[in-house]
């Protein structure tokens, strides 16, 4: 499985994924020509992606999908957001599994502040993808469904005492840290701890606040999971906001 995010953060997301026989796009949050550049520094053309996966309706997720031919993957609860705006729409039940190619897809819920907000697992030739991008805080159910990945990408938001301290109204401070809003590094390096197993060789950290955090205090919290639990052998990244990040060859 060949995986980079192609950017990461509330100006834009989208994560190319790649099996033997199938390329996916996770979200399509930046423009169709920035989605076509970054793609092409991989050596893929949009017309090589087999299918974009869309995690929420909000518009750092979404903002190119009105401009893609290629199948769309949207959860039934937003099919009407889309019905006049994506030439090829398809739909999927969080909770309910289905194939792409040589690809298992399972989509689950999280809680986020939009209509039906989704994680995904992406499974092929027993390797295990987990991503949660958006999420306000870790349900058990989040927690079992990313168990037992071999590479994840986890968002670490926020840093407390950044967001605390910064010039942001209290309204929106409040929004960011509720149970529906994103998670701080805190909070995502307790879930990676949860998550650790002999076989995690590989985690992403996404979607990092360019105000209340810095890649250098997300890699603390997440090597504090790492030192606690005593797994050296996994190797972290940070997503990059408006460039390819690392490729991962998993």
């Amino acid at each position: 499985m060949k995986i980079c995010t192609l950017a990461s953060g509330s100006s834009g997301n989208s994560l190319f994924v790649e099996t033997r026989r199938t390329k996916i796009l996770v979200d399509a949050g930046i423009s169709h020509r920035q989605l076509t550049v970054r793609l092409k520094k991989l050596g893929v053309q949009m017309s090589d992606i087999d299918a974009v996966l869309i995690t929420h309706e909000h518009t750092d997720h979404v903002a190119a999908i009105p401009f893609i031919n290629t199948p769309v993957y949207v959860s039934s609860s937003t099919v009407s957001l889309w019905k006049d705006k994506v030439r090829d729409l398809k739909e999927f039940e969080p909770g309910s599994q289905f194939f792409l190619n040589d690809a298992l897809i399972t989509p689950f819920p999280v809680p986020h502040d939009a209509l039906d907000p989704v994680g995904f697992t992406i499974e092929t030739d027993h390797k295990k993808l987990g991503i949660v991008t958006d999420i306000g805080s870790v349900t058990a159910l989040v927690r079992e469904r990313l168990r037992g990945s071999n590479t994840l990408i986890l968002e670490f938001n926020y840093d407390e005492g950044m967001l605390l301290y910064s010039s942001y109204p209290w309204d929106l401070k409040q929004r960011i840290k509720s149970r529906l809003g994103h998670l701080s590094n805190e909070d995502a390096s307790e879930l990676l701890q949860n998550l650790i197993h002999e076989e995690l060789r590989y985690v992403i950290l996404a979607h990092l606040s360019e105000v209340n955090n810095t890649p250098k205090k997300a890699l603390e919290s997440a090597h504090s999971a790492i030192i606690k639990n005593g797994s050296e052998h996994i190797r972290f990244s940070v997503a990059k906001r408006n460039d390819l990040g690392e490729v991962a060859i998993v």
